[in-house]
């Protein structure tokens, strides 16, 4: 007895299957795989998202640190050599350029307007296999995660939508086509999650690493650790947290110096925020910063002291 089959091909998707398929084939072709080959002859893989015409594409920093020789295969099967433009491991992020134009390339949303729960899907090159799409839903906003350089990255994505090596630096996208985040990495032994950094972040630091190279940020001249306050004086400094920042050493010349810090006090404030850990300071110390005249509440010797500092940019 003959079997009725229905071939489909006039239907049309369901809702879901269709925001997955229209993000895939607007921002698909934007989507590069990288090769980094290393001095010692060793190469690595990864995915980029070509976000200018000229060739200009955004990756993680992690898939190409230390490569003598960078190039990206399109979807269209071309080989383009690469140029690295700029590189910050603060953030994951770094810039590269292709010697090619009239690329297909990718336009971007704000990762400030996602939604818990929201359609989202990853696109990049797992294990070599180019151009492969996964979806899920944005699990979390305004997580943390630990960059390559020991800094923390602020307000990244946590997504359910799998990733494999060779995903990072590859797109996650919105039901409507726009990239809202570079996909940066996975927790190997959980399953569903998954992160990537904001396309908040993204553009900001795109945007100056074109310009300089590199992001530019402020310093103190201390070296401090975060350390547990005593719950009382916790309670009595009406602390959100029971955590500050010791400076554990402070160097002269320097901006800390020269504005009255001393080694063993105690950061409660800085420009008006409070300090709870080394990653709150870090996040603070930005170029906009440099040469700016700010406001920092120490604890000395079970005294609070208020003193002003001017921070310098970091060469």
């Amino acid at each position: 007895m003959p079997y009725d089959i229905a071939d489909g091909f006039d239907e049309p998707l369901d809702p879901y299957s269709a925001q997955v398929t229209h993000a895939f084939e607007t921002v698909g072709p934007a989507v590069v795989h990288i090769s980094a080959e290393q001095v010692n002859g060793r190469s690595g893989t990864g995915s980029g998202v070509v976000f200018a015409p000229d060739g200009y594409l955004v990756t993680n920093s992690h898939v190409v640190s230390g490569a003598s020789r960078l190039s990206a295969r399109l979807t269209d099967g071309r080989t383009s050599e690469a140029r690295l433009v700029g590189d910050d491991p603060a953030t994951d992020l770094a810039v590269l350029r292709l010697d090619a134009g009239g690329l297909t390339h990718a336009a971007f949303g704000r990762s400030s307007r996602l939604r818990v729960g929201q359609l989202v899907v990853a696109i990049g090159n797992p294990l070599g296999f180019q151009a492969t799409v996964t979806a899920g839903i944005v699990s979390a906003l305004g997580r943390t995660l630990r960059s390559p350089s020991g800094r923390l990255i602020d307000s990244v994505v946590q997504t359910d939508a799998p990733l494999n090596p060779g995903n990072s630096g590859g797109a996650l996208v919105d039901g409507r086509g726009r990239v809202v985040g570079i996909n940066t990495a996975m927790i190997g032994r959980a399953q569903g999650l998954c992160f990537a950094i904001g396309a908040d972040t993204v553009l900001d630091v795109t945007a100056r690493l074109m310009r300089d190279g590199r992001v530019r940020r402020s310093r103190l001249g201390l070296a401090g650790q975060t350390t547990t306050l005593d719950a009382r004086l916790a309670r009595r400094l009406h602390r959100a947290e029971g955590t500050a920042v010791m400076a554990a050493e402070v160097m002269a010349p320097g901006p800390a110096a020269e504005g009255g810090v001393v080694v063993g006090d105690v950061i409660l404030e800085f420009a008006g925020e409070p300090i709870y850990s080394v990653d709150d300071l870090h996040r603070l110390l930005t170029e906009h910063v440099a040469g700016a005249i700010l406001p920092v509440t120490v604890m000395r010797a079970a005294e609070v002291r208020r003193l002003v500092v001017v921070p310098v940019l970091d060469d």
